[in-house]
Formats: C-alpha cells, structure tokens, sequence
C-alpha cells in the first residue's frame, strides 16, 4: 500500500544542502534562485506554473498578516491550473519529494501551502 502523499511530501529551502531523504527535488519558484548554479541546486524539476502568479506573489510579499487570505487565493489559483498539480502528483507517485523554494520565511510560502493541502494531489 502506498504513503499518503502528505508523508512523501517534503519541503526546504533550496539554500539548504540537499540530503539522502530528499528524493525528487522540485522547485516551486517562478524564478530561478539568486546566487544558485544547477548543480547546487540540484533541481529534478522545476514547476514554474505551480508558483503562484506574479499579481499574487506582489500583493502577498511575504506580509504574515495577509497569510490566510494569500493561502485561500493561491489555492484558488491552483485549482485553475491543473497541468502542475498533475506533474507533481505523477513525480509523488513515484516516492519522496521535495518541494524547494527560495523565500526566506520557512513558514509563509507556496511551498507550506501545497504541503498543508496534500491532499489536492489524492485521486
């Protein structure tokens, strides 16, 4: 029987050295990483479109006060957007991964929202 995807679903800071347990190591950023090569980075994909839009990501800018309403339209966004929910189920199937971002706020990104909302990429 296989994990939930919420146990197979990790996410880091891709400043943050890669380890063993990482498995697939997706980036979730519509930007590539400043100061980072590939080879750092170590990026098995990169899903651009599962970011969120540039609109929300501007009106968000990292504010914790807007956290819960960023979250209800981001989430709004990837229910319309369904070929990178598609892709990271497909690479989920397949055992861990990883979902890398670049923010500096470990609690407030893209990344926590789609690990808090696993559950989207269940069948």
């Amino acid at each position: 029987m296989q994990q939930p995807h919420k146990q197979r679903l990790r996410i880091k800071r891709v400043y943050d050295p890669p380890d063993e347990y990482d498995g697939r190591r997706i980036l979730v950023d519509r930007m590539w990483p400043r100061g980072l090569t590939k080879e750092q980075a170590r990026i098995d994909l990169w899903l651009k479109d599962i970011a969120p839009s540039a609109e929300l990501r501007n009106w968000f800018d990292h504010d914790p006060d807007k956290w819960h309403e960023f979250k209800r339209r981001y989430l709004d966004e990837l229910k319309h957007n369904p070929e990178p929910i598609r892709a990271l189920r497909q690479a989920m199937d397949k055992g861990t991964v990883t979902l890398v971002y670049a923010a500096k706020d470990m609690a407030h990104n893209q990344a926590v929202v789609i690990q808090e909302n696993a559950c989207l990429f269940d069948d």
